[in-house]
């Protein structure tokens, strides 16, 4: 489906919505903008009484209307990204894999979206703030295998004390056979890169080695995950499992015997959309935009309560996805399409006094 990009006119995240569309209703901030039509089919706010128009070969977003080239492949070299400065900096990262019979159509509003949450409410400079998606015009910003894993170098280098860290990914996730025993349930998560069906996966194994031993004594890494078997996606050590009383217990996920997965004293956190067995989905109940169901809560939930605690998060996003799911599937099985929001950790903490500070 063809699309463009709309700036929502009230709070100013960038959208992605198809080109035909007539209105926007915008994730983050629940208000629509509306747009006219010109000559040309195009659907356009007017610029001081003028339609805007772009040329004949471009979209409103200046992606040309020529197919992206099959294989992202590209020769593997040192990307330069911006240099590491401030506590905060974060890698967003959201793959819709265009023109594949399983495309996702939330993953490029998903990253937006949690771009101008982490800036504009949590102070991230938008310097320090990578974002890999299909649209960039940058080659080196699509989602591919090599452009990922440098992204992810990049959000560690120099991390200290103080650091804060965020990586967020929105896209297709994935299992396979655990070949060095270090999984209980004998099975590796797994991110899908654009061009996995090429240049293969990125395993929770290689996530770990890359973001989270080496975090130092001090700093703190949030990742935010919102894909399918994404419960361990980071390997961490404790999982928390938390009834609907809000009872909660850590699960020790070592093994004895294999490599070492925690940090260098830092506290890696992640929290993901579903567990390891379960799927996640792009649902449209919350704003008639297609989002990913935990994008949506996590980012709605810490902007109504900023100060909340782990536990109080993932219990509301819980009963939210719930809530929504369950209307959706009325009628239908609906215990087997609902997913778990998940919290694992480095260490344990206790989850209903620790407030959330990205």
């Amino acid at each position: 489906m063809a699309t463009r990009r709309e700036k929502c006119q009230w709070c100013g995240v960038l959208l992605l919505v198809p080109l035909q569309t007539q209105t926007i209703h915008c994730p983050y901030c629940q208000r629509i903008t509306e747009f006219q039509h010109n000559t040309n089919g195009y659907f356009y706010p007017q610029v001081n009484g003028n339609f805007y128009s772009p040329p004949n070969n471009v979209y409103n977003n200046g992606i040309s209307i020529a197919d992206y080239p099959h294989s992202y492949r590209m020769p593997i070299q040192v990307i330069t990204h911006p240099v590491a400065h401030g506590q905060k900096r974060a890698v967003l990262c959201g793959v819709s894999y265009k023109g594949h019979q399983k495309s996702l159509k939330g993953s490029v509003n998903d990253v937006s979206c949690m771009k101008y949450f982490l800036v504009e409410r949590m102070g991230f400079p938008s310097a320090s703030v990578i974002v890999l998606t299909e649209e960039e015009m940058d080659p080196y910003r699509i989602p591919t295998k090599n452009n990922i894993r440098t992204a992810l170098r990049w959000l560690v280098q120099g991390c200290q004390s103080g650091d804060s860290l965020v990586f967020y990914y929105s896209g297709h996730g994935s299992r396979v056979r655990d070949r060095d025993g270090d999984e209980i349930d004998g099975q590796d998560e797994a991110l899908c890169p654009v061009d996995f069906e090429t240049e293969g996966r990125i395993l929770d194994d290689e996530i770990n080695v890359t973001i989270v031993r080496p975090l130092p004594r001090g700093a703190t890494l949030h990742a935010i995950i919102d894909t399918c078997f994404s419960g361990t996606f980071l390997d961490l050590r404790y999982m928390c499992g938390m009834n609907r009383e809000g009872y909660y217990l850590w699960e020790d996920h070592r093994i004895p015997y294999t490599a070492y997965k925690g940090t260098r004293g830092g506290l890696a956190i992640s929290i993901s959309a579903c567990d390891d067995d379960q799927n996640s989905r792009d649902i449209t109940d919350f704003t008639g935009t297609v989002t990913g169901a935990l994008t949506y809560s996590f980012i709605q939930i810490l902007e109504r309560e900023p100060r909340m605690t782990y536990g109080r998060l993932l219990s509301t996003m819980r009963y939210n996805i719930h809530k929504a799911q369950n209307e959706l599937y009325s009628g239908l099985n609906a215990t087997k399409s609902l997913q778990e929001p998940q919290l694992s950790a480095s260490e344990q903490f206790d989850i209903h006094s620790k407030l959330i500070i990205l």
